[in-house]
């Protein structure tokens, strides 16, 4: 990719119009971190942002140091539509939103059905769709994504999101030729062990783990160690819905699955990953190779965070290639066999410029141009769950009342088998007994829109 180009100021001689974005959800965590990053790039603007708090939206945009005067209240399309140039109209509304001029829509509500229907709207009008809400992606990124192709615009994952980066770092092994056993990235927080106290401090919690101490080196057994470094953290939680939906987003654009509905979620060294996604049969945890997986980082405190980034394990050959890229400090499996390549970081709107601008200026998206149906973000319930239980979708990892993330194989999923952001918000039809899947009959009133776009991305 030519990034200069992407970027070039327009000469004196020349007249470069600039691209122009709508942004949903635009007060969130992600959002602020693109419009911050807007601040610094000529060449591409803020046309229009949706919010439920627009308030709160203006302050926060103030705060970024746009000018006051360029950040205008809508309430009705007339107001939208009559904004001079280089205004921006702060909305409420997503429907507002059709009556602004913009090149690509970047959807960051969060909400499936809101999200899906921006993104059809904005397809249906030839214009370009920056999906970062994994949740609508979930369930109707294979349907959007055809649609996008029937219009003649791009549907795309967003770079600086995990999603778009794992799919951008998997195509780049494969156009090398190289065989990808496992692709996946490091869960949100590092689990950092402190051998001086004997405690693990993750994020904003600090907790007693001396059993650690120990641990440190994965041993000859691979299992036996990863299983002892779970039992150190004590029932503690380390696995969310939002890896599992972000994975689903990763397996629909690579063909990837996952090897098991929870996947093995090891609390795991940068250095260890080639050891233990290898296969069973080479020491490692994998009963088949071409999965996606997510690990949770442990390291000590001086030693450098993986920062939510990704990586693919694959396959190595030619032996003195890899014993000299194992000499240079590349992850290489003790047993020579197999090689973590990795990327540690993850910018969110930081790096999603570059995702606009190249689906505008040059029509390719970041993830796969044709993605497929190849697993199920479905759910399971972890509880009894009574007949009439709304379920709910919410906080920080937009977990669903009662019942746990799982992915699923497609060609081995129940065929009624629900995913997990069609369910959410809706009322169940029946009891549904811990341990059993939540299925489309279940849901006595699911979004009728959304539904029929899973349906027609499984076909």
């Amino acid at each position: 990719m030519n990034f200069e180009l992407l970027f070039a100021s327009p000469s004196s001689a020349q007249t470069v119009q600039p691209v122009r974005y709508a942004l949903t959800g635009a007060k969130g965590g992600f959002a602020r971190t693109l419009l911050a990053q807007t601040r610094l790039i000529e060449r591409l603007v803020p046309a229009a942002l949706c919010d439920l708090d627009v308030p709160g939206l203006r302050a926060m945009c103030l705060e970024l140091g746009f000018a006051e005067a360029s950040l205008v209240d809508c309430t009705d399309a007339a107001s939208v539509a009559a904004l001079a140039a280089g205004q921006i109209a702060l909305v409420a509304d997503v429907a507002l939103l059709a009556s602004s001029e913009w090149d690509i829509l970047v959807e960051a509500t969060g909400n499936p059905s809101v999200g899906y229907r921006v993104a059809v709207a904005a397809l249906e009008a030839k214009r370009h769709v920056a999906m970062v809400s994994k949740e609508v992606d979930s369930v109707a990124g294979v349907a959007l994504a055809r649609l996008a192709e029937r219009q003649g615009v791009v549907y795309t994952t967003a770079d600086g999101d995990q999603p778009s980066n794992l799919i951008g770092w998997v195509t780049w092994a494969r156009v090398l030729g190289l065989d990808v056993v496992a692709a996946g990235k490091s869960s949100e927080y590092d689990l950092v062990f402190d051998a001086d106290t004997g405690n693990v401090t993750q994020l904003d919690q600090t907790f007693a783990a001396p059993e650690l101490a120990g641990l440190m080196t994965l041993g000859d057994d691979i299992a036996a160690t990863l299983a002892a470094r779970r039992a150190a953290l004590r029932g503690r939680k380390t696995s969310a819905t939002a890896d599992y939906c972000e994975m689903s987003v990763v397996a629909t654009n690579t063909n990837l699955v996952s090897d098991v509905e929870l996947l093995h979620y090891p609390v795991a060294r940068t250095t260890e990953l080639a050891d233990i996604y290898a296969l069973r049969e080479d020491g490692g945890v994998l009963s088949r190779g071409g999965v996606i997986e997510v690990f949770n980082m442990l390291r000590r405190p001086d030693e450098a965070s993986f920062a939510g980034g990704v990586f693919v394990v694959v396959r190595t050959f030619d032996k003195p290639t890899w014993e000299l890229l194992a000499q240079k400090g590349h992850v290489v499996s003790r047993n020579g066999r197999y090689a973590c390549m990795y990327l540690p970081y993850h910018f969110m709107g930081v790096e999603t410029p570059i995702s606009l601008l190249d689906a505008v200026l040059h029509g390719r998206p970041s993830g796969a141009a044709k993605p497929a149906q190849c697993i199920v973000l479905a759910g399971r319930a972890n509880v009894d769950i009574a007949a009439g239980t709304v379920l709910h979708m919410g906080g920080h990892h937009h977990d669903v009342t009662g019942v746990q993330a799982v992915l699923l194989d497609r060609s081995s999923a129940p065929g009624d088998v629900s995913p997990l952001y069609l369910a959410a918000h809706t009322t169940l039809a029946r009891d549904v007994k811990v341990g059993e899947l939540i299925t489309i009959a279940d849901l006595r009133n699911p979004d009728e829109a959304l539904l029929r776009a899973w349906e027609e991305g499984c076909e």
